[in-house]
């Protein structure tokens, strides 16, 4: 009975983790909507422009935007150009994964009388086997698509996914835990021989050897390394594995009466999961199959990227921040990959009267599709055969049948800032035109409270900005654009001085790398009330840009938000 208040005290520690990041949430929606509505008809701000106490730019400085160290966090480590071993988490996602991992400890040997070997390595066994057994529906639930906490928590997902890598890595030390627990009991009283007659024979031990051996597999095929390298297969393997693990484990408990209590806990564990991909499931039935099925049209782009234009089924509204997961058989049969939607719109076509000429504008039906459009650079995998069946097909477009699933993602809204600057490197960029359109939108129509946004774009040739060019073009064009859009353009590769230009004073080009440093120093002298700083890029460049921001705490109300999605 012990064992099992521990579980429950397990999940409530889990729970108790979650409060503080829900509370301050809720807290930063409350004020970004009371900011929202005070500042939408004035111009100056000003109440919003200062931190209002010490403590909270204390907090955003050395806790929520602080790396673990100095600067690094999403800089990977690399051994080579082919191999990196990961990336740090950030210091308050450390403060997390090592009070989970305390509280780990701390409930698999407390009480645990460890003056006698015998009934120490039974309390053990069966403590680490609960453990890693009730860890199993947290485990689950942060590799969810699905995860109700992304939005309840604003974690994004890339989080949840760091700690679903740390989960999965303590329930396998515990199972081991509780395995070499049995085997040191066992073999030292009776020999190798009953251990080698379960194995081969017993309903209960031959399920738990087979799950152990799944759980040491996922262990040691998981490295960032092996996954970067082989991320398709990792993901098979990775799914099968686990499915190979909780099977043995379910087996394993039900051979034993006295263990049935334990199977509530993996109960919920696999109906989460089910759960997961039931609404995945639906999710990919009905917005991709109807009258019509779901279509891309995919095109090679300069610069080593394909512009994908998905006309669905049933479409939603493009939310900025969505993202979906692409299935493409023609491509990859079996697997998905996300990719930030970039921009969305309606597509008229007219269709004409059967078996006669239209005589007037009521012969004639305007049929609208609505679009949605990725922006993918050429990576490995995936992404290459992509491109290369792109770039190989006649006039570098193809045409073919894919599935959507989605939308997914959190939603920061920044129409309560009013000062943004959304910072992109290279492919980056799918993340801050969605947000653009928004703004400039808002402001024309006057529902936003933004007054200023900067968009700073680092690419390495001028061909990069063919991606981009028809969206953009649109944005440029937009009502009152000029008042609130500047553009700065930093070219890191030019082949030429020549190619280095400036069409206006708001969107201006530069060769070289920028100095953020510098750049939010300009955009703090002529800011509007409250600030926010966006990244989306390679992880050096996100990592200095959250350095400037967290050097400039102290003098302006700034918010810092990092869009990532590690593997």
């Amino acid at each position: 009975m012990l064992n099992y208040y521990f579980s429950c005290w397990m999940m409530l520690s889990l729970g108790a983790f979650a409060v503080l990041p829900f509370l301050y949430r809720f807290v930063s929606v409350l004020y970004s909507q009371i900011r929202l509505l005070v500042s939408l008809n004035s111009e100056n701000q000003k109440y919003f422009a200062t931190p209002s106490t010490h403590w909270i730019p204390w907090m955003k400085k050395h806790v929520l935007y602080s790396p673990l160290f100095r600067v690094r966090h999403n800089r990977e480590f690399q051994i080579s150009e082919a191999i990196n071993v990961g990336t740090l988490p950030t210091r308050f996602q450390t403060f997390f994964l090592l009070g989970y991992v305390t509280s780990n400890v701390a409930f698999c040997t407390y009480m645990i009388d460890f003056s006698d070997h015998t009934t120490m390595l039974n309390e053990l066994r069966n403590r680490s086997g609960v453990m890693a057994t009730v860890n199993m529906i947290p485990l689950i639930l942060m590799a969810a698509r699905n995860n109700p906490l992304v939005g309840l928590l604003g974690i994004s997902f890339d989080s949840f996914n760091l700690i679903h890598r740390w989960l999965g890595r303590i329930v396998v030390i515990e199972a081991l835990t509780h395995v070499i627990s049995y085997l040191v009991g066992k073999v030292g009283k009776a020999g190798w021989g009953p251990v080698k007659e379960g194995i081969t024979s017993s309903p209960f031990i031959m399920p738990g050897f087979v799950a152990i051996c799944a759980f040491t597999f996922i262990l040691l095929h998981s490295p960032s390394a092996i996954r970067h390298a082989f991320y398709e297969t990792f993901l098979l393997l990775h799914i099968l594995a686990a499915a190979v693990a909780i099977a043995g484990v379910w087996y394993h408990l039900a051979a034993m009466p006295d263990l049935a209590l334990w199977l509530c806990f993996l109960r919920n564990a696999i109906l989460l999961w089910g759960t997961d991909r039931a609404i995945r499931l639906a999710r990919i039935l009905y917005r991709n199959v109807g009258r019509k099925m779901t279509k891309a049209t995919v095109e090679a782009l300069p610069g080593d990227a394909t512009r994908v234009t998905i006309r669905m089924a049933r479409p939603w509204t493009l939310k900025p921040g969505q993202h979906l997961y692409l299935y493409m058989p023609k491509v990859a049969l079996w697997t998905s990959h996300p990719f930030t939607i970039t921009w969305s719109e309606d597509e008229q076509h007219i269709k004409l009267g059967d078996e006669k000429l239209p005589m007037n504008r009521q012969d004639i039906v305007h049929q609208t599709d609505r679009t949605m459009s990725l922006i993918i650079r050429r990576r490995t995998g995936f992404t290459n055969a992509l491109f290369k069946k792109a770039y190989d097909s006649p006039n570098k477009t193809f045409t073919t049948t894919v599935l959507a699933e989605g939308p997914y993602g959190k939603i920061d809204t920044l129409g309560s800032y009013g000062t943004v600057v959304l910072v992109a490197g290279g492919v980056g960029i799918t993340h801050p035109v969605p947000y653009i359109r928004e703004l400039v939108e808002g402001y024309a129509n006057g529902t936003v409270a933004t007054r200023r946004v900067t968009l700073i774009w680092v690419i390495q040739t001028p061909e990069h900005l063919e991606w981009i060019r028809p969206w953009m073009t649109k944005i440029l064009a937009m009502e009152k654009r000029r008042d609130v859009l500047k553009i700065l353009l930093f070219v890191t590769r030019p082949k030429s001085t020549k190619e280095i230009h400036s069409p206006s004073s708001t969107v201006q080009m530069f060769p070289g790398r920028p100095n953020f440093n510098t750049l939010l120093n300009m955009e703090i002298e002529g800011k509007m009330g409250s600030m926010v700083v966006t990244v989306c890029g390679g992880g050096s460049l996100s990592d200095d840009v959250r350095k400037a921001v967290r050097a400039k705490q102290d003098v302006a109300n700034i918010d810092f938000v990092e869009e990532a999605f590690s593997w």
